[in-house]
This record gives structure tokens, C-alpha cells and sequence, in this order.
């Protein structure tokens, strides 16, 4: 794993075809590992080294990951001819799929000093090579297995930055991974910010009876757990037109929610009271009001944002104390479906979540009530593959929506992300819904 004799990886520059078939595979192929590189590119070798959490992997491991996920699923059993880059890097960036061999301990990657950046660069030159030779004129099942490496990469992408938050929050120094846009956000003191307060969230009246959940069979692209579309009973409810804000959340905080053990599932409030929880995660008190770290460095608090970095038991607390509960992952879906909002509102990889709107294209995730578990007539896919969800629908709570950091493209009504409920360093917030 030699760092010598390599070169830095330069955007895959797109054929003339690609510029006017962007939905090719070939073409979805590279803007896909373009944006992660460009994603890489504020973050020194050190920055991409360090892990500050064993839930986290550092930002060059991610490159190499979802590098290696082309190689082994698709190169090596497809492209004949197909020279390995380095043997020894399919112990090292292996995540956990068992049938394909062991691996490098996850909560010790950031040990890994090397291989270095400029190797992981010049891995991702010679796999991008051979992919672009491989998906020449390809479809069928090659084609398939492509766009779900894609998908997969998309997912790292998300990772990559809610790692890299999570490394430099932890830092005194508050590093800046970009600069703030050019006006400033101002500063909340009392009111909110923006020129108008933000009313309280319309509800939505979801209809009861039984509805169609799901990804349908043939209708594009989507992991094997967010199928097989099957039908579900739902009662009548209300689910509110956006998530919770970050004025309203400080309404929870002033009443005392952190110090109220009956607002709180048993879990949840151990967990809240060994740690030491007072305020979501990245908050902080500031000169006049709260302030939080965000990718752009330190900044204050604004009230019209989504609540963020919130776990499902703050989540769940919030609820207990507003008087409502958690939508189920079938109410938001079916609230999603009445109300899609087109995708004029999904600008892709943000490095923080924008003002609140009404809508279903919100800037964080949205924790629900659901337990992650699988539909009925779920079956894992063959091989190692079947290894990417089915394994993990235990102890693990479903969320719904998108976040800032979720690449254009990526999400659907039909997602179905997942984390366990102490989870805070994904972009999460959450609405609410209560019974009729």
C-alpha cells in the first residue's frame, strides 16, 4: 500500500454523449464520484484521517468504501481482465459484509494512517477507469448494480459530512469546513430573525383506512427494504405541515424538559441524564442566546430552522410534553403522498439546514415512531449483497424525509433511513401528529 507513484484524482470529465444523457449510467456514474471528491476537498489529509466517534469513519475511508464497493461487486466478477488495485485494500475497506471476507475493526479506522489520501485518490482513478470501460454500452443487471452503487455512494456522501461535523464539533477551535454564505444570519434575540414570525404548523388531516405503502415493483430505483409495496390500516390523525422549530424547541427547553423524568421513556431519560444532555447536540450557550456549530463554524441559533441533531428520545420527550405524539412511518408516507411538494425545493448536498417551510422537502430527517423492521413478504436479495439492510432491522428506529446533506436525486416518499434512538449526529429533527 505504497503512497508512491501516485496522482491526485481529477474530476471524470464527461463525454459530449453524457452531456446530453445524463441519465445514462455512465453519466450518473460521474457526477455522482465527482460530487464526492468535491465534497473531500476542504479537508486536509488530517481532517480525513481522524475518527472521533466509532459510529463515524473518517472522510478518506468513505472514499475508499464505496470505491471498493465497484470493485468487488462489479469489476472483479464482470470485467474481465480486471486488474486488483491493492489486495490488502479488501480487508481495510470492507464495511461489514461477512460473505465477502473479514475486515479492519470499524471503531478503529481512524487508526489508519495509511493508506494515505493521495493512495485512496489514485484507488478511485483506477477503479473510475475501469467502471467507465465496464459501463460502455452496458444495461441489464451490470447497469442495475451501478446505480445501487450509486445510491450506496450518495449514502456515504451524507455520512462524509455528518462524520466530519461530528469531528470538528468536537474541537474547541470550531474549524470552518466552508465559509458561512455572504450575508451573515442574524442573530436571534427574543424574536425571530426573519422578517415575519413563523406561525404555528397547519395540521394535516391524514385520511384513515387502508393505504398503499411502499416502493412499487418496476417504478425506478429503490433499496430492497422499502419494498414490497403492501397495504396498511391506518385511523384518522393529524400530522403537521412541517417539523419542530428551534424557538419551539427552546419553549421544551425553558419548561424543563431536560429535568422532567415523565416526559421521557425510561431509556431515553438514563441516557439523557448520564450524558449530560440540556440542549440538542452542537448547542451551546452564547453572549445573548444560544449558539450552535454548524460546517460553516460557530454561528447563533435561528428560531425559523428545524430543531436538529436531535435523538429519537428527545424526539419522543418533546412530543410527551407538546401533548401529541410521533407519526408512524405509514402516516408520513401517506401525509407525504397528499402533499408531495415537487422537488423545486430539493437543492441536494447543503452543508445546513435552511428556514423552515411548509412541506414535505424539509432540510432535516424525520424521526417517527416506527421500529425498523422488515415489510411483509421482505426478503433479503442473494448473496452478499442481501447483507446491505436486512441484517440491521433490529433495535433501530425509522426516519422518513431528507436532510440538507442528502444529495439531489437520492430521496423519495418511500425511503426508509434508520439509526438507533440515541443517535445525534445525523442531521434529525422531527413533526408531530396526534390522534382523531
Amino acid at each position: 500500500m505504497s503512497d508512491t507513484n501516485i496522482r491526485s484524482l481529477a474530476p471524470i470529465p464527461p463525454p459530449v454523449a453524457a452531456q446530453q444523457d445524463g441519465a445514462s449510467a455512465s453519466g450518473f456514474y460521474r457526477r455522482v464520484r465527482n460530487e464526492t471528491e468535491a465534497l473531500a476537498a476542504p479537508l486536509s489529509a488530517e481532517d480525513q484521517t481522524v475518527q472521533s466517534m466509532p459510529d463515524a469513519s473518517p472522510a478518506k475511508w468513505h472514499r475508499a468504501h464505496t470505491t471498493w464497493f465497484f470493485e468487488t461487486f462489479l469489476l472483479k466478477p464482470h470485467l474481465p481482465g480486471y486488474r486488483e488495485f491493492d489486495p490488502a485494500f479488501n480487508y481495510v475497506f470492507n464495511s461489514y459484509y461477512e460473505a465477502v471476507g473479514p475486515r479492519h475493526p470499524r471503531p478503529s479506522r481512524g487508526i489508519l494512517s495509511r493508506p494515505g489520501i493521495a493512495a485512496v485518490a489514485a484507488y478511485r482513478s483506477h477503479v473510475d477507469a475501469a467502471m467507465l470501460r465496464l459501463l460502455d454500452g452496458c444495461g441489464g443487471e451490470i447497469a442495475d448494480l451501478a446505480v445501487m452503487g450509486l445510491h450506496h455512494e450518495q449514502q456515504h456522501q451524507e455520512l462524509l459530512l455528518t462524520d466530519i461535523k461530528h469531528a470538528f464539533g468536537c474541537s474547541p477551535i470550531h474549524p470552518v469546513y466552508i465559509p458561512a454564505p455572504a450575508q451573515p444570519l442574524p442573530r436571534a434575540v427574543g424574536s425571530l430573525p426573519s422578517a415575519a414570525p413563523l406561525p404555528p404548523a397547519t395540521m394535516w388531516r391524514v385520511p384513515g383506512g387502508i393505504h398503499e405503502i411502499g416502493h412499487p415493483q418496476g417504478a425506478g430505483f429503490a433499496f430492497d427494504n422499502e419494498g414490497p409495496a403492501h397495504p396498511a390500516l391506518l385511523r384518522d390523525c393529524l400530522i403537521a405541515e412541517r417539523p419542530v422549530s428551534n424557538a419551539e424547541f427552546k419553549e421544551f427547553m425553558r419548561d424543563g424538559g431536560y429535568q422532567r423524568p415523565s416526559l421521557w421513556l425510561s431509556e431515553g431519560w438514563s441516557l439523557a441524564q448520564s450524558a449530560g444532555w440540556t440542549a440538542p447536540a452542537y448547542w451551546q450557550p452564547g453572549a445573548d442566546g444560544w449558539d450552535t456549530y454548524t460546517l460553516h463554524g460557530l454561528q447563533p441559533i435561528r428560531d425559523d430552522e428545524p430543531v436538529c441533531h436531535v435523538s429519537f428520545y428527545e424526539a419522543a420527550a418533546y412530543a410527551e410534553w407538546a401533548g401529541r405524539r410521533l407519526p408512524t412511518e405509514f402516516e408520513w408516507e401517506v401525509a407525504a403522498r397528499l402533499h408531495a411538494d415537487g422537488d423545486a425545493a430539493r437543492p441536494g448536498l447543503q452543508p445546513h439546514p435552511r428556514p423552515l417551510r411548509p412541506g414535505v422537502a424539509q432540510d432535516v430527517w424525520e424521526w417517527t415512531c416506527s421500529p425498523y423492521t422488515p415489510y411483509p413478504g421482505y426478503r433479503p436479495e442473494p448473496g452478499a449483497l442481501g447483507e446491505y439492510n436486512g441484517k440491521f432491522m433490529v433495535n433501530q428506529m425509522i426516519l422518513r424525509g431528507r436532510s440538507c446533506a442528502t444529495a439531489a436525486g437520492h430521496d423519495r416518499l418511500t425511503y426508509r433511513n434508520f439509526f438507533p434512538p440515541h443517535a445525534r449526529w445525523q442531521f434529525a429533527g422531527f413533526r408531530l401528529a396526534e390522534d382523531l
